[in-house]
């Protein structure tokens, strides 16, 4: 079973089996208090992952996991580190290895499973999943469909424009808008195992922050003299 975890948007937690199966989510929308929410959140989970797949009320059962799924952005500098921190911590501890997972891949892997659910011989079009990166800018990527392994397939981002642009931004990219508000851990731990079983590399170890911190090391003082 695959751990997910992410706060580059609220925080949410979610706990997988590695066929896609849900066994429980918990999450907070709050866009704030990411270091304050994780820690009920990861005891939540965990414990219902113990009684089975959602809507399941077995006698609880050890819950195995065999890797830890962190959502790597884009998002802002103070919540998206708290997650990827808390992902990492968990891992040291049981010893399992980590998967980085771009957050807006993994809204675009729901919406492209929610949509062939609906219309299983539809051609998914092209369409871009646009995230509140504040400071009046969006967040944005651009995909294509699903490739052989059940990957989204990303042709542009994630990238940052000012609110006002963004309807033109996509209109010249050809893509259709997706807001998303919130990303689920689900897909997050779900996208994890996917690429597990291509053996792939999604993207790599640092956040995707697309804007510097606003904290900086000041600069060192200049000594007597120089």
């Amino acid at each position: 079973m695959i751990l997910g975890i992410d706060t580059s948007l609220g925080t949410a937690v979610a706990v997988v089996e590695a066929d896609g199966v849900v066994r429980a989510e918990a999450s907070s929308d709050n866009p704030l208090g990411h270091a304050e929410a994780i820690g009920t959140l990861l005891e939540a989970a965990l414990a219902d992952a113990a009684h089975g797949a959602i809507g399941q009320t077995g006698a609880p059962e050890p819950v195995t996991l065999t890797h830890v799924a962190a959502g790597m952005g884009p998002g802002p500098f103070t919540g998206l580190r708290v997650g990827i921190a808390a992902a990492r911590a968990f891992a040291l501890g049981r010893a399992l290895p980590v998967i980085a997972v771009p957050s807006h891949d993994a809204a675009a892997l729901g919406f492209l499973l929610g949509e062939a659910l609906a219309d299983p011989f539809a051609e998914p079009g092209r369409f871009a999943v646009v995230t509140d990166a504040r400071r009046r800018e969006f967040a944005y990527s651009v995909y294509d469909g699903l490739d052989d392994d059940g990957i989204p397939v990303r042709v542009a981002g994630p990238a940052l424009t000012p609110r006002a642009d963004i309807d033109d931004v996509l209109a010249e990219a050809g893509a259709a808008r997706r807001d998303v508000t919130t990303i689920p851990a689900a897909m997050i731990a779900a996208l994890a195992g996917r690429a597990l079983t291509a053996g792939r590399e999604l993207t790599g170890p640092e956040p995707l922050y697309l804007r510097a911190p606003d904290v900086t090391l000041p600069a060192a003082p200049k000594r007597v003299g120089a």
